[in-house]
C-alpha cells in the first residue's frame, strides 16, 4: 500500500504503511457486516430458545430487527459508499487511521447496544447514532471537494437512516415497542428507497454490459426513462404513507400502485435473459422482492388475505435488502480484488442459501404446520450465506494476495 508518513530519527527512517484491510472501505465493513449478520442470527435463536441472556435494553424482537436494519445495513452502506464515492469524485478513498476510527465507531455501536441495560440510554443513543452521522460527514466532505452535486440525494438518504435510528432509540427510552415503531418503519422504507434509486442505476447497466458481451439481441430499457421517473416519483409518497399509517387503506392502495409500477420497471430490465449468470440474475430477483412485498402487504389489507403482515415485511427485510446487499458485496469484492465476475460453486451456494432463508421464513410466518422447522432452516441458511461470505472472501478482503479459486 502507498506510504503514509516517514519519520527520521538520526539515520533511521521509519515507513508507515496501511494494512490491506484498511486500504478501502469495502474491506473491513463488508467482512464485519457479514460476520455480524451471522452472529446476530445465532444470538437471536438463543434469545428465542431461552439458552442465551443478554443485558439488552431492547426487547429481543426489536433488537433482532435493529441488529439487521441498523447494524448490518449500516456497515454495508459504509462499505459501499466509501468505495463508490471515490469513483464518483475522482478523489482518494478513506484509508488507514481515519477508516479504522470509523470501523471502531461502528463496533462501539454494536457493543453498547448489547450492553444497553448497564448504560444510560443517552450514552447508547449517542454512540450508536454517531456512526451514520460521521459516515455522512465523510461523504459530504468528498462530495463538496469533488463538486459531485448529483449524488447529494445519497447523503439525504443516509441522513434519514440516521434519523430513523434516533427515533428507534427515543421509542426505546419511552418504553415503547420499537419493532412496530416509527423508527423501524422509516429505516426500512428508506432502505427500500435506496434500492429503488441505486438498483435502478446499476441493475440495467450491469445487464446491458453482460448482454452486449454475450452478443445478445435484447437490451434493457435505459435508466431514468419516463416509467422509471414515474416509479421513483411514486416511491416517496407511498413509503411516507406506509411509514405514517401502515394499517390504513390508503397505505394499502398506495402500495398496490407502487408495486405494479416497480414490477413494470423491473420487467423492462430483461432479467429473464440473465439466468445463465447468477451474479446478475440475483440482482433482478432481489429487486423483485420490492414489488412482491408491496403487493402482498396491499393484498393483506385490501383482499383480507390470511397472511401475517410480518411475512410481507420480511420480503423487504430479508428479501430485498438481504439478497441485494449480499449480491452487491460479492460483486464489489470480486471486482475490487481483481477476481473475475463469475459465480463459482461456493458463490452459488451463498446465493442459494440467502434465497432459502428468505422464503423459508415467509412460509413459516404464514401458519405452516412445520413452522418451527422452517424457522430453523431459515436461520441455518442465513448463517451459511453470511458466514460463507466471510469464509469465501475473507482472505481476499484482508490480503493483497489473490485468494484461492472459488470452488
Amino acid at each position: 500500500m502507498a506510504v503514509t508518513t516517514k519519520a527520521d530519527a538520526g539515520n533511521t527512517t521509519t515507513t508507515l504503511r496501511t494494512p490491506p484491510i484498511l486500504s478501502y472501505g469495502f474491506r473491513p465493513f463488508f467482512l464485519l457486516a457479514t460476520l455480524w449478520a451471522g452472529l446476530a442470527m445465532i444470538a437471536w435463536i438463543g434469545l428465542l430458545g431461552g439458552t442465551l441472556t443478554l443485558p439488552l435494553r431492547l426487547d429481543p424482537v426489536s433488537w433482532h430487527a435493529k441488529s439487521f436494519l441498523f447494524g448490518y445495513l449500516s456497515a454495508v452502506l459504509a462499505g459501499f459508499l466509501l468505495t463508490a464515492v471515490p469513483n464518483w469524485t475522482g478523489r482518494a478513498p478513506l484509508t488507514g487511521g481515519p477508516l479504522l476510527a470509523l470501523v471502531l465507531l461502528w463496533m462501539a455501536g454494536r457493543l453498547v447496544t448489547l450492553c444497553g441495560a448497564f448504560l444510560p440510554v443517552w450514552t447508547v443513543t449517542l454512540v450508536d447514532v454517531s456512526f451514520p452521522l460521521m459516515l455522512g460527514a465523510v461523504v459530504l466532505r468528498e462530495i463538496i471537494a469533488g463538486k459531485n452535486w448529483r449524488n447529494l440525494v445519497i447523503l439525504l438518504l443516509l441522513a434519514i437512516h440516521a434519523l430513523a435510528l434516533l427515533l428507534l432509540h427515543l421509542e426505546t427510552a419511552a418504553g415503547g415497542y420499537p419493532a412496530q415503531g416509527l423508527g423501524l418503519r422509516l429505516g426500512l422504507a428508506n432502505a427500500i428507497g435506496m434500492i429503488c434509486l441505486i438498483g435502478g442505476r446499476i441493475i440495467p447497466n450491469f445487464t446491458r454490459n453482460w448482454l452486449v458481451k454475450r452478443g445478445a439481441d435484447v437490451r434493457p430499457a435505459d435508466p431514468m426513462q419516463s416509467l422509471d421517473k414515474i416509479a421513483l416519483a411514486l416511491s416517496l409518497p407511498t413509503l411516507a404513507i406506509w411509514v405514517a399509517v401502515p394499517d390504513h387503506i390508503a397505505a394499502a392502495a398506495a402500495l398496490a400502485i407502487f408495486g405494479v409500477a416497480q414490477m413494470l420497471r423491473l420487467v423492462r430490465w430483461q432479467g429473464h435473459h440473465t439466468g445463465a449468470e447468477p451474479l446478475l440474475g440475483i440482482l433482478h430477483l432481489a429487486y423483485a422482492m420490492i414489488p412482491i412485498g408491496a403487493l402482498l402487504m396491499a393484498s393483506i389489507r385490501l383482499l383480507r388475505l390470511p397472511v401475517d403482515p410480518a411475512s410481507a415485511q420480511h420480503l423487504w427485510m430479508a428479501g430485498a435488502i438481504g439478497i441485494m446487499t449480499l449480491a452487491v458485496m460479492i460483486r464489489a469484492t470480486l471486482g475490487h480484488t481483481g477476481r473475475p465476475l463469475v459465480a463459482g460453486a461456493g458463490t452459488r451456494l451463498l446465493l442459494l442459501a440467502i434465497i432459502i432463508a428468505t422464503f423459508a421464513r415467509l412460509v413459516a410466518n404464514s401458519g405452516s404446520d412445520i413452522a418451527h422447522e422452517l424457522y430453523l432452516i431459515s436461520a441455518i441458511a442465513w448463517c451459511i450465506a453470511f458466514f460463507g461470505f466471510a469464509l469465501l472472501f475473507g482472505r481476499a478482503l484482508v490480503s493483497t494476495r489473490r485468494p484461492a479459486t472459488d470452488t
